[in-house]
């Protein structure tokens, strides 16, 4: 983890201040980093996240960053919004682009809905050795397919959470990669065959369950226990309906 002006966080931080053209003072950064690195978690855009929203806390009084500037300059430093919208926004977040820039719409995820993460104890995978695995191609019945199925997810997701398996089925992702991630692949392919709602998190290598009540996802846990064939690591977490926010802590509090 870099700890100079590299370290993403501060890239961030840094970024928003020379779009707002104001000098960056020397800053005392203290990053807690609760989300694995490498392991398809989404780290990197938490980063950028955590350092706009640094910035815009800096910055209150003397310039103001508005959600869809921050939404902007999160998506310039990430490549795309996919990641950081739902980091900046909270709860089930579609972004898209226009030749406008990002924009996003947020919706309530099912209050039955629930979340466990399995991650790997060692292995990570790069997501750019990811993406380099798909096919620049794919056939038209397998994008039909996923295209139905990205819709039925929202459907399972917002309001219907019995939907939760038949909407995570896939035929453009997973498999294609499989071969880079053995062990992952074993893992979603054991818990789908009891039913439940396995896909790899992101790029891999961990493994997300979409439960769709917290019996079934301690269900999930149990069958991680049981049947995984090197350590995994499992979190149950709980869906973030607020999004990101800046808490200012008086010198003398923190001191």
């Amino acid at each position: 983890m870099p700890t100079d002006e590299s370290n993403l966080v501060v890239q961030a931080i840094a970024h928003v201040f020379a779009r707002a053209e104001v000098a960056l003072p020397g800053l005392d950064l203290v990053a807690r980093n609760g989300i694995p690195q490498g392991r398809g978690m989404g780290s990197s855009a938490a980063a950028i996240v955590a350092g706009i929203m640094a910035a815009r806390g800096l910055l209150e009084g003397i310039v103001e960053v508005t959600p869809d500037e921050l939404l902007a300059v999160a998506t310039e430093l990430e490549g795309h919004p996919d990641n950081v919208a739902p980091a900046l926004f909270g709860g089930l977040t579609i972004a898209w682009m226009t030749p406008e820039g990002p924009q996003h719409k947020r919706l309530t995820v099912h209050r039955g809905v629930s979340l466990l993460v399995a991650v790997p104890e060692s292995s990570t995978m790069s997501t750019a050795l990811a993406r380099s695995l798909q096919p620049e191609s794919v056939p038209h019945e397998d994008a039909i397919f996923n295209v139905s199925r990205s819709a039925l997810l929202i459907a399972a997701l917002i309001q219907s959470p019995e939907l939760l398996f038949a909407a995570t089925e896939d035929k453009l992702h997973q498999n294609y990669r499989a071969a880079a991630m053995p062990e992952t692949h074993a893992l979603v392919t054991e818990l789908r065959q009891h039913g439940l709602a396995a896909v790899v998190s992101g790029a891999g290598p961990s493994v997300l369950v979409l439960c769709s009540d917290p019996a079934q996802r301690l269900r999930a846990a149990e069958l991680i226990e049981q049947h995984a064939t090197t350590p995994w690591v499992p979190h149950m977490l709980a869906v973030d309906f607020k999004g990101a926010t800046v808490n200012s802590h008086p010198a003398e509090a923190a001191a």
